[in-house]
C-alpha cells in the first residue's frame, strides 16, 4: 500500500466516480439501454404494488412478501442508477463524502434483505407445499409482518458497520473511484490506513448471510422437491411446482448474477476493471426488472389483477374532459 507520506494531508470532502476509466466512450452508447431498463424496473414494480394494493383478492401473506421484495428492488435501482445515468449524460462524477456512505450502505443493506425475502418466500412455499393444510394457521398476516422486521433488523444490524468501518478511515487526498457506484472496496483502497478488518467483516458477514439464507433455500426446495414426487393424483406434481416457479425464477436470476459478480471480483487480475464495473451496474438493474414481469406473467391472479388496473384507467382517461 502507498504510504500517506505520497498523499496531501488535507481531508477528503468529495468523491470522484470515474465509470469505464479504459473505455469511456462506452458511456453514451450504454445510458440508453439502462435507461430503458431503469424505466422497465420502476414501472414494472410500481404496476405491481399498485396492483396488489387496490385488488383485494391479492391482500394474501404471499403478494406481501412479493411487495416487499418489489419495495427493495426499486430502493436499489433508486440509490445507484440515476448516479450512474447523471454522470453519463451531464458527467456529474462528484458524490459527497456522507452521499457516497450512505449509498454503500443502502447497497450492502438491502442485497441482503432481498436474499433474506428469498428465503422467507420459500419458506412459505415449503409450507404451502408439504403442509397445504397448515398453510393458513402458519402463514398469517402476523407472519409476515414479523418476517419483514426480522428481515430489516438482521440486515441493518449486521450491514451497518461495513460502511462505519469505511468511513473512519483515513483519506487523505486520493478521492478518485474507478467505479460507477460506492462499492466498499473500490472505497477503501482509496485510503491511507490499513483497511484489513474491513476487508475481513464483509466477507465473513456477506457469506453468513448470502450463505445461511441460500442454504435454507436449498433444504426448502429440497424437501418441496421430495414431496412432490411422492403426489399420485394426475397432474398434482406440475401444478404444485407451477406455483413456486415463478419464485426459482426469480432466485436464479438473483443468485446467477450475484455468483458472476463474486467470481469476477475474485479473478479481479484476469477480468478487466471495466467488465467488473458494468456487472456491478447491471447487478442493481437486471433482476428488479424481470422481477415483476415474470411473476406478472406466471401468477394468474396478478396479470388479472394488472388487467383489471388497465382497464379502469382507460375507462378514467376516456371519461376525463378533453
Amino acid at each position: 500500500m502507498t504510504s500517506p507520506s505520497n498523499y496531501s494531508t488535507a481531508p477528503v470532502s468529495e468523491f470522484l466516480l470515474i465509470c469505464f476509466p479504459n473505455y469511456q466512450s462506452w458511456q453514451h452508447w450504454l445510458s440508453l439501454p439502462l435507461s430503458l431498463l431503469f424505466l422497465l424496473a420502476m414501472g414494472a414494480n410500481a404496476t405491481l404494488l399498485i396492483t396488489i394494493r387496490l385488488e383485494a383478492s391479492l391482500h394474501e401473506p404471499v403478494y406481501y412478501l412479493l411487495s416487499l421484495l418489489s419495495l427493495l428492488d426499486m430502493v436499489l435501482c433508486l440509490t445507484v442508477i440515476p448516479k450512474v445515468l447523471a454522470i453519463f449524460w451531464f458527467d456529474l462524477r462528484s458524490i459527497s463524502f456522507s452521499a457516497c456512505f450512505l449509498q454503500m450502505f443502502i447497497m450492502n443493506c438491502f442485497l441482503a434483505m432481498e436474499s433474506c425475502t428469498f428465503m422467507v418466500m420459500a419458506y412459505d412455499r415449503y409450507v404451502a407445499i408439504c403442509h397445504p393444510l397448515r398453510y393458513p394457521s402458519i402463514i398469517t398476516h402476523q407472519f409476515v409482518a414479523k418476517a419483514s422486521v426480522f428481515i430489516v433488523i438482521r440486515n441493518a444490524l449486521l450491514t451497518a458497520p461495513i460502511p462505519i468501518l469505511t468511513a473512519r478511515l483515513r483519506y487523505c487526498g486520493k478521492n478518485v473511484i474507478e467505479n460507477c457506484i460506492c462499492a466498499n472496496l473500490s472505497v477503501s483502497r482509496l485510503s491511507c490506513d490499513n483497511f484489513t478488518l474491513n476487508r475481513i467483516y464483509q466477507f465473513v458477514v456477506g457469506w453468513t448471510l448470502l450463505g445461511s439464507d441460500f442454504i435454507l433455500i436449498f433444504f426448502s426446495y429440497t424437501f418441496i422437491l421430495r414431496a412432490v414426487l411422492r403426489f399420485k393424483a394426475e397432474g398434482a406434481a406440475v401444478k404444485a411446482l407451477s406455483t413456486c416457479g415463478s419464485h426459482f425464477i426469480l432466485i436464479l436470476f438473483f443468485s446467477t448474477i450475484l455468483l458472476v459478480v463474486v467470481l469476477t471480483n475474485v479473478a479481479r487480475k484476469r477480468v478487466p476493471m471495466d467488465i467488473l464495473i458494468l456487472l456491478n451496474v447491471f447487478h442493481h438493474l437486471i433482476p428488479p426488472a424481470l422481477n415483476p414481469i415474470v411473476y406478472g406473467f406466471r401468477t394468474k391472479e396478478l396479470k388479472q389483477g394488472c388487467q383489471k388496473l388497465l382497464q379502469r384507467g382507460l375507462r378514467i382517461h376516456r371519461r376525463a374532459p378533453l
